[in-house]
């Protein structure tokens, strides 16, 4: 049987599901089912939506518990583990930051972030209650976009299908033994490497002027570094390339617990392996 494929705009880019191995009615039924729980993350997450869960926790006090959707929750719960792992340099407290640089629009607010805020002020409690212990905005962009996409496979299992990709700029998840051949392109362009992946995800980000920062320290990275990163779950992925551009030489203890492999390309060195024994 041929493969069925659509795409659609969402979460920021075009989001490409290919479904093989299954007829086209079910097939383009699986597709659906998948779009339909992107859509669901994307408005639960969206920083910008006023009626996100992430706006809702901007509208309540600090110290108020905020009951959240259960995707939200466990979106929040491997966003504190990342942070965790690598010492803040993820950490999904940067929006303020980002809107004071111009990269995020000013949203509506009950109330101005503590400078001080950072991951550690985030209290998930019983129920899928969410508690800030300081005023701050969080950001779950990336690690979002990675959680859709595997909530995409989860969809697309459920629905009968064996072997599938979905791609959403970036972040990519193959479901199947059938290795698919990647290619991962640096900043300037020219200069890519390849890899064959199966049963796995794979997510690529490259530093921009104002875009990323270390979340530790809130300095914004050097431009131009791509960071590539292969681990069991698009959502995975996603974080930890935040974490490679933040410090590649220090991101070696959060790829090697959470069972990833990443690679990072810098302008006049090129391609690199991360060392996982390092």
């Amino acid at each position: 049987m041929s493969g069925v494929r659509r795409a659609r705009p969402w979460l920021g880019t075009i989001v490409d599901i290919r479904v093989d191995g299954v007829d086209t009615p079910r097939a383009l039924r699986a597709i659906e089912a998948a779009f339909a729980e992107i859509a669901s993350v994307h408005r639960l997450m969206s920083f910008h939506a006023e009626d996100s869960d992430l706006a809702r926790l901007r509208l309540a006090p600090a110290g108020a518990p905020v009951r959240v959707n259960a995707r939200t929750y466990e979106v929040l719960e491997w966003s504190l583990r990342i942070a965790a792992v690598s010492d803040g340099a993820f950490d999904p407290t940067v929006a303020a930051a980002l809107v004071e640089r111009g990269v995020l629009s000013v949203p509506r607010s009950i109330f101005v972030p503590a400078a001080c805020a950072d991951w550690r002020d985030i209290e998930l409690l019983a129920d899928e209650r969410v508690r800030l212990r300081k005023p701050l905005w969080l950001d779950l962009g990336g690690i979002a976009k990675g959680y859709a996409v595997d909530r995409a496979i989860a969809v697309l299992h459920a629905h009968g299908a064996i072997h599938a990709c979905v791609d959403a700029g970036g972040d990519l998840r193959v479901a199947g033994t059938r290795a698919e051949r990647i290619a991962v392109r640096a900043a300037d362009g020219g200069i890519f490497t390849a890899l064959e992946l199966s049963e796995g995800a794979l997510a690529t980000s490259t530093s921009g002027n104002a875009q990323h920062m270390q979340g530790a320290s809130r300095h914004a990275i050097t431009a131009g570094i791509t960071a590539s990163v292969a681990a069991a779950t698009c959502m995975a992925a996603d974080a930890l390339t935040k974490v490679v551009l933040a410090n590649p030489a220090a991101a070696h203890t959060a790829l090697r617990i959470f069972g990833a492999q990443g690679r990072v390309h810098e302008p006049h060195r090129g391609w690199r392996a991360l060392d996982l024994a390092a």
